[in-house]
């Protein structure tokens, strides 16, 4: 009987046989193959032994350690640059918004100081909190120290987001992230009739982003739950408090009072950057995780998970966003979602020469790889958002996402053909 070939590939860009004819040995590959754990296995997967999945997984380790070994000035450079050009827009916005009594000040200020908190919530203070730039051993772009301009305290993003969030990316009752309490945003979740007006409650949540990230932070459905008390969360509340009232202060009473007579243009000219970059944080992060092709999983995938799993996870849970390079920068390179997720302390000018790399790893061993221009995955989120808002929409939802996925129904019959061919060699 045949047998597989499980040596290491010394050529990537050659396809294994196993993978794309899925061998005519009987040799089992789909579900019940000796060492896979069946929760592992989904209709993207179930054409891939286990030891594809190892595979792909040292390849993914050999594309980060190339990465990882190679840094240097110029990356340490890169980040300056956009941290510089971050605070110039803020000052210009700033100081443009002391006039804005004058339209074209108005305008002006509001759009720089719009550009300067989507740089610094997306490209600078979401990459830096992950770590992304801690090998520079520089303190003041460190995940330690930054504090970034956002309701939101670090510390509490950081345990909802990188913790959270990353480590159980997409699993049903482990990542909050999915729907953040308020969306029904995969077909698994029970509905329920406030999901009626959802479509209405996305277009509030886009509008108030940084404070609806902030309140999820605090984590209070614990208290409703039973699993925590108003007592223990108090101090989180405090310090969220503390550090929503100084962005309030500078946003809307400081820098507005230094305009005198401008004073309520310029605060309207803040509260439209604030609701501007709101906006765009909140289409950015829903492109990334929401889209119909993206899978989510039962926490039994949990159970006994290899790294090399943990990476097929995130890569079958994320979508890209296709575009220029002006809009991977002030998307934080959360364009590269896909990337992201598989790497989270990679720094982010780096996602853009491994994405080829994945991409072409997905192709070989035969696994979905979402991308589409923005257009597309935002309009597919909110089509999404509006189907599952009624009781009936998970069926269709689950139907477009088994037509999303060609490779997978590709595998199966090559499958079923090869095991009718070996019926005759079995006789």
């Amino acid at each position: 009987m045949t047998t597989l070939d499980h040596s290491p590939l010394t050529n990537p860009a050659v396809i294994p046989d196993h993978v794309t004819r899925i061998n005519e040995a009987k040799t089992p590959t789909g579900p019940g193959r000796p060492g896979a754990s069946t929760a592992h296995i989904t209709a993207s997967t179930a054409h891939l032994s286990v030891e594809d999945i190892e595979r792909i997984g040292a390849e993914l380790e050999a594309i980060r350690d190339e990465v990882m070994s190679s840094l240097g000035q110029a990356d340490a450079n890169y980040i300056r640059r956009v941290i510089r050009t971050q605070r110039g827009c803020e000052i210009a916005g700033r100081v443009l918004l002391l006039g804005a009594l004058f339209p074209p000040a108005f305008v002006l200020g509001t759009a720089s100081l719009a550009v300067a908190k989507i740089l610094e919530n997306m490209e600078i203070g979401h990459n830096v909190l992950h770590g992304q730039w801690d090998w520079m051993r520089d303190p003041e772009i460190h995940s330690t120290t930054w504090e970034w301009d956002h309701v939101s305290t670090a510390a509490g993003w950081q345990q909802t987001h990188n913790y959270l969030h990353h480590t159980y990316t997409n699993v049903q009752g482990k990542d909050r992230d999915i729907g953040y309490n308020v969306l029904r945003v995969d077909p698994d979740q029970p509905w329920q009739p406030i999901h009626l007006i959802q479509p209405l409650t996305n277009m509030g949540l886009a509008l108030i982003f940084e404070w609806g990230i902030g309140m999820f932070d605090l984590e209070l459905d614990d208290v409703a739950e039973g699993r925590a008390t108003w007592r223990d969360k108090m101090p989180e509340i405090k310090k969220m408090a503390r550090k929503a009232g100084k962005q309030l202060a500078k946003d809307y009473v400081v820098f507005p009072a230094l305009s005198g007579p401008s004073f309520v243009p310029a605060a309207v000219g803040a509260l439209l950057a604030n609701t501007i970059r709101n906006i765009w944080s909140h289409a950015v992060i829903f492109c990334g995780h929401f889209p119909v092709e993206v899978e989510t999983f039962d926490e039994e995938r949990l159970e006994n998970e290899t790294q090399a799993e943990w990476y097929v996870r995130q890569m079958l849970g994320s979508a890209n966003i296709e575009g220029s390079a002006l809009l991977h920068i002030m998307t934080g390179n959360l364009s590269h979602q896909i990337e992201h997720h598989v790497f989270p302390d990679m720094p982010s000018n780096r996602y853009s020469t491994i994405a080829p790399k994945v991409r072409d790893l997905c192709r070989r061993y035969g696994l979905p790889y979402h991308s589409g221009p923005m257009w597309k995955q935002y309009g597919g989120v909110l089509w999404k958002i509006a189907r599952l808002s009624v009781p009936g929409g998970h069926e269709t939802i689950e139907k477009r996402r088994r037509k999303a996925l060609p490779v997978g129904r590709k595998a199966a019959a090559t499958l079923r053909r090869l095991r009718d061919r070996a019926v005759p060699q079995a006789a």
